[in-house]
């Protein structure tokens, strides 16, 4: 869960004076900044640096990262007949070259130590920010798609679960060994729209990903993280991904139970328990292990880190893991 990140005085080094985007586009620079974490903390993974709004780049459109407000478009979507101005087909072996060439740098430099995980941004969540034209609380705007031009909607929702079945494809090829699917905006959508203009595609990634990787002889476990969509738990756990990983506001215990065994569970700390004594970070950990039983487990927070976490306090996290994940499988 972003792993690379602001908190790092290293990170905030690499990346002083830089525009984002460049910085996303330089295959040194994401293999650098990848690299980081895995100096400082013992951790089992690593995900690459790179961000969920290259695919909308990808398809033409202009996003900015401007500082104190975040990504935004200067172009976004406003009505249906805007779609014409997106890439219909889009070459991501051109497009995309430089994440992919952070990905097969960053694998060569790990030398195995860890296994690195690729990603993207969920059609969805993709949608929202290329209507919206950067973060926002209610997503009104985006919504109103869905319900004044659901054809519209899932045109759009379709354009970017291709570029991004072929972008997931490609991240494989050049070497990595996960994808995890973030549809960090699903809690917007109540139940029945989440079943609509969400699920349906994101079970069609997984599927097609699976499929195109199976002609090749190959096969990567994925990652889906749905946040805040506590109502889909079980469809989730049935979408042809192996992983569901969950944000803090869901029980460990009630999420195993409601997914039956049938998928592995990520997550789920509260990122701002990393803001407490490094001692209560330890008790908080060790519940949360107790909660998910140390099988079919991969401990994680259940989102983000925030910029002015202390990484002593992030390395007492990893550290607690470790240490009473082994108490937890002794005990057994």
């Amino acid at each position: 869960m972003r792993q690379a990140g602001r908190y790092l005085p290293e990170f905030r080094e690499i990346r002083a004076g830089k525009d984002f985007f460049d910085t996303c586009r330089s295959p040194e620079n994401c293999c650098e900044l990848t690299l980081q974490p895995l100096r400082r903390f013992p951790f089992d993974a690593s995900i690459i640096f790179s961000d969920i709004l290259v695919i909308p780049q990808a398809m033409g459109m202009e996003v900015q990262m401007l500082t104190g407000k975040g990504p935004t478009f200067t172009d976004p979507l406003k009505e249906p007949e805007d779609l014409q101005r997106l890439r219909a087909k889009v070459d991501v072996n051109k497009e995309l070259d430089y994440v992919f060439k952070a990905i097969t740098l960053t694998r060569h430099k790990i030398e195995g130590k860890v296994p690195l995980i690729g990603f993207t941004g969920a059609p969805w969540t993709l949608m929202s920010y290329m209507i919206e034209g950067g973060g926002s609380t209610t997503h009104s705007k985006a919504k109103r798609w869905l319900y004044r031009h659901p054809d519209s909607s899932h045109m759009l929702l379709k354009m970017l679960a291709d570029v991004i079945v072929e972008y997931l494809v490609g991240q494989v090829a050049a070497g990595a060994q996960a994808l995890q699917v973030f549809e960090s905006h699903a809690g917007i959508l109540g139940p029945v729209e989440f079943r609509e203009f969400s699920l349906p595609y994101l079970r069609d990634i997984a599927r097609r990903v699976k499929d195109r990787l199976k002609e090749k002889g190959q096969d990567v476990p994925m990652i889906v993280f749905a946040k805040d969509a506590h109502y889909a738990l079980e469809e989730l756990s049935e979408s042809h991904y192996e992983v569901v990983s969950l944000d803090w506001t869901i029980d460990p215990r009630s999420a195993r139970e409601r997914t039956g065994g049938k998928v592995s569970l990520q997550g789920n700390m509260d990122p701002c328990a990393l803001y407490a004594p490094k001692e209560q970070i330890s008790d908080v950990v060790r519940k949360m292990l107790e909660g998910f039983g140390t099988r079919g487990y991969i401990a994680n927070l259940g989102h983000g880190l925030y910029p002015d976490m202390d990484p002593e306090n992030v390395g007492a996290f990893v550290d607690a893991v470790h240490q009473h994940s082994k108490l937890l499988i002794k005990q057994k």
